[in-house]
């Protein structure tokens, strides 16, 4: 590979996931300078993989690897492959001889919102402000112009979380509008906003700390990689220690001003939106977990039929699981640390 000898015949093949930390002493012409992408698989891409791994695993007549390789955009030949050794587990625990679609939609909600803490006790005080907060974050999402549709809504603590809600895109994104972007500002807020219409000021939790977190991210990256600012201007502001002091204000007053506005526009929803929140927390208390087809569903005034839970998303066409999860309500573990301590 010094190049002042041939090797006829000799090829050297690679792999890495973070190509920009490779020597330029390997990427420079007549070394490693043919490069080969290879993206995560797209839907047609894990139905095949889903094939291959599920051709020697027993299926149930109900499995549809279509409807589930729809539903996991962003999942590695790896995770694939571990949602279907998490099915073979469930399916087993519970004594069938067949891993149905159900196994399959377990095992994909236990990879993307963590495994359920049935044994968690929860107060009934706590119970009732995570459902207003999961319930504020999901009728934002379904009323909100760009949000995308609903996969799930719960309040069945989950990791760290006391509950969730799953969204997803509809199809493979590969990049988001400013649309798109101010809807997902206003998810990230409308938690919080509700525990404020609802029990008051004095009475908002830290719940809401990942998704202020969460916000902020997408806020900050909105002004200073996405040119989304007309006072900063269609910049690329990489390391903020090489912008100006004033350039610096700048940046965080535009975040600032975006959060605050999210924050209004969704509790201003919320306002209008009273009754509906009501019936959302309510079933969420009832039921713990809803898909987006069922919240659909209570907002027109209907019941849940117990009997036929609906796995559907909120959309017609059934959608991708792509978006991050709105955590909602976070734990102990996820509070701020008391004054004097260190977080770990």
């Amino acid at each position: 590979m010094d190049g002042f000898e041939p090797n006829t015949g000799v090829i050297v093949i690679a792999a890495t996931n973070f190509p920009e930390s490779l020597d330029k002493a390997l990427t420079r012409p007549g070394r490693f300078d043919r490069h080969v992408e290879v993206p995560l698989p797209d839907v047609r891409g894990r139905h095949q993989i889903l094939e291959l791994y599920t051709k020697k695993t027993p299926l149930s007549k109900d499995v549809d690897l279509h409807v589930l390789s729809r539903g996991t955009p962003g999942f590695s030949g790896a995770d694939l492959y571990n949602l279907v050794n998490q099915a073979c587990l469930q399916a087993s625990k519970l004594g069938f001889k067949a891993v149905r679609q159900l196994d399959l939609e377990y095992a994909k909600d236990k990879i993307l919102m963590g495994a359920e803490r049935q044994s968690a006790i929860i107060m009934p005080e706590t119970a009732r402000n995570t459902a207003f907060h999961e319930g504020g974050h999901a009728l934002v999402a379904l009323k909100t112009d760009g949000a995308d549709p609903i996969h799930k809504a719960t309040i069945m603590p989950r990791g760290r979380a006391l509950g969730m809600v799953m969204q997803l895109p509809e199809g493979d994104q590969t990049s988001m509008s400013r649309r798109q972007m101010l809807a997902k500002l206003d998810v990230c807020m409308a938690g919080r906003a509700a525990e404020e219409l609802v029990f008051g000021e004095d009475n908002v939790t830290s719940g809401a700390s990942s998704d202020i977190q969460q916000a902020t991210r997408l806020a900050r990256a909105m002004v200073t990689q996405w040119g989304f600012s007309d006072r900063v201007g269609v910049v690329f502001h990489g390391k903020m220690e090489d912008a100006s002091p004033e350039t610096q204000q700048a940046i965080d007053d535009e975040v600032r001003l975006l959060l605050q506005e999210a924050y209004s526009r969704a509790k201003e929803l919320l306002r209008t939106h009273r009754r509906e929140l009501d019936m959302i927390a309510n079933a969420l208390l009832e039921h713990e977990t809803l898909s987006g087809s069922e919240l659909m569903e209570i907002l027109k005034g209907k019941r849940i039929n117990a009997k036929e839970r609906s796995q559907r998303p909120s959309s017609s066409t059934q959608g991708s699981v792509g978006g991050l999860p709105i955590p909602g309500r976070a734990t102990r573990d996820d509070r701020p640390p008391a004054e004097g301590q260190q977080e770990a």
